[in-house]
């Protein structure tokens, strides 16, 4: 007789565990500093906290939350078309871009399909092809993170159903040229996944090659620019073809009611989402320039940036820095990060300047 656990998908076993960022009240306990005293850019959330319109329509809809919403986030999928200059039925929702990249494995992800991976990169890309029985098969970006278009061409074959791109990706911070994206496009007939979380805070943005090539799908979320990380709003910018198909995978009432309200009021706040841009463009400066001198930074177009702190390792400075009560990312979660890299998320001014202070004590010793 078979045991229970036989029970559970061979793929799913193969998995690591994502490994998110530290919380605040787990360095709070784990080092007894007071919750008030921890600065947390180990996650890339926004540091100026949600709009206040946002917050406002959260509390309006909040007697609404018996009702379920609309299928398929009508209101704000209409907003958010306007937004990036799309037709409507060409614009997909998810319970964050996490939600968008599970619907498409459903679609085109089974046993016996590839997805090739840059890495490094955001790992959810291989633990969602994991799970739906795929094979992810990795190609490492060069020693600058820059993406090598004929390494990743020639790693595609007649299995391989998708590619994915992060543009800023994460944790490098480096977008990919348009050039570069239109050579993969060009010379695959795979379906390229363009992960776009961080665009905001980029000088450019790919998002209208959708309008020329049929196997490009855009991610995007409200995340970042938008602060309501919390309430998980994705969304993505997909083919005609694939829209339809996209509605049959999908879950049903995928946004909630509140972060449907809160994501319409976001997009309606310009004047905060201006000063959550400009804070990381200072920030991302200020921090460059003041580390440049300590361990090498590479450049970043994103609301982070990524340091090689050889030759101390990363774990050793995230640890240290997490005792100072900061908490930053240690990149060796990162599938070929390697051992001496580290991200920050870009805070306000006053975080920014006790992460150089403290950092640079770290780097010192």
């Amino acid at each position: 007789m078979r045991h229970i656990t036989d029970l559970l998908k061979s793929s799913i076993k193969e998995i690591n565990e994502y490994v998110p960022g530290k919380s605040i009240e787990e360095i709070a306990m784990g080092y007894g500093i007071r919750p008030e005293d921890i600065i947390k850019l180990g996650s890339n959330e926004n540091p100026l906290g949600p709009s206040p319109m946002a917050v406002e329509a959260i509390r309006s809809s909040s007697q609404t939350i018996s009702i379920y919403p609309s299928p398929d986030a009508g209101e704000l999928r209409s907003v958010l078309a306007e937004y990036v200059g799309f037709p409507e039925d060409r614009v997909v929702m998810g319970a964050g871009m996490d939600g968008v990249v599970d619907t498409l494995m459903r679609l085109f992800i089974q046993p016996g399909t590839k997805a090739l991976i840059t890495t490094p990169t955001f790992s959810y890309y291989e633990i969602a092809v994991r799970a739906q029985g795929g094979t992810p098969v990795f190609v490492r970006r060069s020693d600058d993170f820059s993406i090598d278009t004929d390494a990743v061409v020639s790693s595609i074959d007649d299995s391989t159903n998708l590619v994915f791109l992060c543009s800023p990706n994460n944790p490098s911070g480096n977008s990919i040229p348009e050039s570069d994206l239109k050579e993969i496009l060009d010379r695959s007939d795979a379906l390229v996944f363009l992960d776009e979380a961080y665009v905001e805070f980029a000088n450019t943005q790919l998002t209208h090659l959708s309008y020329e090539y049929d196997n490009l799908v855009v991610g995007r979320t409200l995340s970042k620019a938008m602060g309501i990380a919390g309430l998980r709003v994705g969304y993505g910018i997909v083919p005609g073809w694939i829209y339809k198909e996209y509605m049959k995978a999908t879950t049903p009432f995928a946004v909630n009611r509140i972060g449907v309200a809160a994501g319409l009021a976001a997009l309606k706040d310009t004047e905060y989402r201006k000063r959550t841009i400009e804070n990381v463009r200072i920030g991302r400066t200020f921090l460059s320039q003041q580390l440049s001198s300590y361990c090498h930074v590479y450049p970043s177009q994103a609301n982070f940036i990524m340091l090689d702190v050889s030759p101390k390792k990363s774990s050793e400075v995230v640890e240290k820095m997490l005792t100072k009560g900061i908490i930053i990312r240690d990149c060796k979660s990162f599938r070929d990060a390697g051992e001496h890299l580290v991200r920050i998320t870009i805070g306000k001014p006053d975080q920014n300047r006790r992460v150089v202070d403290t950092l640079i004590d770290i780097l010192r010793s």
